[in-house]
């Protein structure tokens, strides 16, 4: 594939282009920062929800996947068509692109994590999958990119933070074997790869439109996985599809569109490691509405993980021109 139809960055004739993620300054770094952090709060109250639907609903993981990006797609895909038209016109070469993010970015990322959660326990399963912020450090060195001090800062402590965060190993990972293991640090390298792929795409398109097409690719190849008849046979009640619906909305339409609106002003390694403040917003979930208290080391972890956030994003991080 040539790199203009891989890459929507490629090309001077560039439909919808964006202005720079920094171009704006330290103010747009700020606003980066509070949209992640709002996509991770959504993701990290809707995974108290969707623990609830796998426990005591009995709905598999997989369609579970299947359904919340299925429920985002039908709610935006008639908003963008009444309110953003624009927004979904893409250019011909561009659709390669787009299937690339929709089956290795977003299809392979949620599949990856929930497979992982039920091999290896939820806590391994968020530790691994954190490990992509210090991929996307290394990714950066590897290219010849100055990473300063503070990054390196933020990386460690998100990572430490996250450890402390999670506690202790889920016995059930001691009889995973080795392909297990390798699809769990796969969801790590996945969501590192979506968020670099993301990126390059918001040079040219606005995020509604990588939100759209990115969950359609990823709904067409789950559905396909597990179709939608075997779903609707599986006679889940009214309750339960109310739940389903929320979780879709909670964990999918808004904190995706967030984070796009996010990422557009940060770099990648910035916005990953702001997005390890989700497994600090579900352990504070899980102690509010679950009944689960915090460790002392969990507390720790916790201020490990805000530090992070704030040296991820401080002024001066932010390059003035980002090379993706």
């Amino acid at each position: 594939m040539s790199e203009s139809a891989a890459s929507p960055a490629a090309g001077s004739s560039e439909v919808g282009r964006l202005p720079s993620a920094h171009a704006s300054g330290p103010g747009s770094v700020a606003r980066g920062r509070w949209l992640v952090f709002g996509a991770a709060f959504f993701w990290a109250t809707s995974a108290t929800l969707a623990r609830y639907v796998f426990r005591d609903r009995h709905v598999p993981a997989l369609t579970v996947v299947e359904l919340r990006l299925a429920v985002a797609l039908a709610i935006l895909g008639p908003w963008l068509a009444w309110r953003k038209r624009p927004a979904l016109a893409i250019r011909r070469e561009d659709w390669g692109y787009f299937v690339i993010l929709g089956l290795f970015g977003v299809a392979a990322m949620q599949g990856a994590y929930y497979y992982s959660i039920s091999v290896l326990g939820v806590g391994l399963a968020i530790l691994i999958q954190y490990l992509a912020p210090s991929l996307l450090v290394l990714y950066d060195l590897l290219r010849g990119v100055r990473v300063g001090s503070s990054t390196f800062a933020a990386a460690a402590a998100a990572l430490a933070g996250t450890a402390l965060l999670v506690g202790d190993v889920d016995p059930v990972a001691l009889h995973a074997t080795p392909l297990q293991w390798a699809i769990g640090f796969g969801s790590a390298v996945v969501f590192a790869f979506y968020i670099l792929f993301s990126k390059r795409a918001l040079r040219r398109y606005p995020p509604e439109t990588i939100h759209f097409y990115g969950f359609l690719v990823a709904v067409a190849f789950w559905a396909i996985v597990t179709p939608p008849w075997r779903i609707v046979a599986a006679g889940y009640d009214a309750n339960t599809w109310l739940l389903l619906v929320a979780i879709g909305v909670g964990s999918a339409l808004v904190p995706f569109a967030l984070f796009y609106a996010g990422l557009r002003r940060l770099t990648p390694s910035q916005a990953g490691i702001i997005a390890t403040l989700e497994p600090v917003m579900a352990v504070f979930a899980a102690a509010i509405f679950l009944g689960e208290g915090l460790h002392p080391l969990q507390w720790l972890g916790a201020g490990l993980v805000l530090t992070a956030s704030v040296l991820a994003s401080a002024p001066g991080q932010a390059p003035a021109r980002e090379h993706v």
